[in-house]
């Protein structure tokens, strides 16, 4: 099926997901000193809602996860802010233009860190309303890291400056967080592309409507350059929901 967005014809038929699915074992990426996630058969007596069981018409499971931690997941200001903003209500359309780009990390100190310099020469001189940043090296084990006190890479604040004063709304990376694990609350990068000067008070230049969307995995057979966004979230009245963000090629 051939669609036409923002003037970019795209066949819908060949979807290029970068999103990681959520399990309940140990393949499942972890951050924020969590355990894996739960998916278990609802118990109520001795009926058991799993029909392999033999007691259910029906799989009936509930499951207990954080999204911040167990997986893809976009999220708004409300992330960072004393009062609540819900992602359900911040993100209010899907589709996007969006440039990729692969950037190695820069050694500073005993940190790896994706700087300003890096994402302007990555860029060349584009825009678009979203940028997907790869790091590299860029093995598949990505999608099944335990990230809790292994300090990743993570975002100059300079660099995320650099990706709101471009007029880029949406950004999206490989990573757990786009700001340092350890970094006293400072939570600069976050602040930075947000512009949120006051956490307690927010400001009215707040982009309200642009996200971040963490722990993607972009497979080593999708090139940079420039693509069209499906950015999916599931409704959740909450600052972040686990999501899908689909790539598709532009064909014109």
């Amino acid at each position: 099926m051939i669609a036409t967005i923002n003037n970019s014809t795209i066949d819908l038929s060949k979807p290029l997901d970068i999103s990681i699915s959520l399990t309940n074992n140990e393949q499942n990426p972890i951050a924020w000193y969590q355990d894996i996630p739960e998916i278990e058969p609802v118990k109520m007596g001795d009926w058991i809602g799993k029909v392999s069981e033999g007691k259910s018409s029906t799989n009936f499971n509930n499951i207990f996860f954080n999204p911040h931690a167990h997986g893809t997941h976009t999220e708004c200001l409300g992330h960072i802010t004393r009062d609540f903003y819900s992602i359900n209500h911040c993100l209010k359309q899907f589709f996007f233009t969006a440039e990729l780009i692969s950037v190695e990390p820069k050694a500073i100190g005993d940190d790896l860190v994706i700087t300003k310099e890096q994402i302007e020469k990555a860029l060349n001189g584009k825009s678009s309303e979203a940028i997907i940043i790869r790091t590299v090296p860029n093995p598949e084990t990505k999608k099944h890291l335990k990230y809790s006190n292994t300090n990743p890479p993570y975002l100059d604040e300079s660099a995320s400056a650099f990706i709101r004063e471009i007029g880029i709304q949406h950004l999206l990376i490989d990573l757990p967080s786009v700001d340092k694990e350890h970094d006293e609350g400072k939570l600069l990068a976050h602040k930075a592309f947000w512009n949120v000067k006051d956490v307690t008070n927010l400001n009215e230049d707040a982009r309200m409507n642009c996200t971040i969307t963490e722990m993607i995995y972009v497979d080593n057979a999708i090139l940079d350059g420039s693509y069209i966004l499906n950015l999916q979230i599931a409704s959740f009245e909450n600052d972040a929901s686990p999501s899908k963000p689909v790539l598709y090629k532009i064909n014109n």
